[in-house]
């Protein structure tokens, strides 16, 4: 079996009294798409930022490729090939389709913000983020603004935000949030698709979706970690369904 792309260590977290996350240990293989679901309140985009950096860990660690990653920053562990979409668009709205994608990859370059101006006239800039726009199906809209698009492309540009920083691994909070079933439809195409390029960890209250993708099920309640599993495994498990699929059949 292949090394994890990615592994968290009895990774722990608390607000005084409630305790988010509680001893949660999981790992991302190469080539999969790894879901994590659990009801509202389980600790999932606790885990997610601490994942990501946003939060940091009372207790437990994170590694990406085998190296630790608990001391690095976001735009740190992004740079490294943390690729992130969020359940709350993170994107500039006022700007254009190819501005927002050229902005990932001057965060992939390493190159500061002050340099914003001469980064963005750069050809290898602009043709990493036609190349990913272009993968997303938003080749058509380079120059729509991000206000034009309907919540659908929004998803589809944070996809491709994420994919000009050639990411290792992708982390993706809630993406079918918001959309309509034809839209959820064309997302779990387009994330189908990414698995072989870089494995995606998927946050994911929408359970047709996860059923479609997920190679493996963790199942968090109460900030722990339930059960792991294939799909099949997570739908006979009769303490997940008790705790949380029962809820959303």
């Amino acid at each position: 079996m292949s090394d994890p792309v990615l592994q968290t260590f009895g990774l722990s977290k608390s607000f005084a009294a409630l305790v988010a996350t509680d001893d949660v240990s999981i790992d991302l293989r190469p080539s999969e798409i790894h879901a994590i679901i659990g009801p509202n309140g389980a600790g999932k985009s606790t885990l997610i930022k601490q994942i990501t950096g946003e939060l940091r860990s009372d207790s437990g660690h994170v590694e990406l490729l085998g190296q630790g990653v608990d001391r690095l920053s976001v735009p740190e562990r992004a740079r490294l090939g943390l690729g992130r979409t969020f359940q709350i668009s993170q994107l500039a709205m006022e700007d254009t389709v190819i501005e927002n994608a050229m902005l990932g990859a001057i965060g992939a370059s390493g190159r500061v913000w002050r340099l914003w101006q001469p980064v963005l006239s750069a050809d290898e800039i602009r043709e990493r983020a036609l190349e990913a726009l272009t993968r997303v199906g938003l080749g058509d809209h380079v120059h729509t603004t991000c206000a034009a698009l309907s919540h659908g492309q929004r998803r589809q540009l944070e996809v491709a935000v994420a994919l000009t920083l050639a990411p290792k691994a992708f982390i993706m909070d809630e993406p079918m949030a918001g959309l309509g079933l034809e839209g959820s439809k064309q997302l779990v195409t387009l994330l189908d698709g990414l698995r072989t390029e870089a494995p995606i960890l998927l946050v994911e209250h929408d359970m047709d979706a996860v059923f479609a993708l997920a190679d493996r099920i963790s199942v968090l309640v109460y900030g722990r970690i339930l059960a792991t599993g294939t799909v099949a495994e997570i739908r006979a498990n009769p303490d997940v369904r008790k705790a949380y699929l029962g809820e959303v059949a």
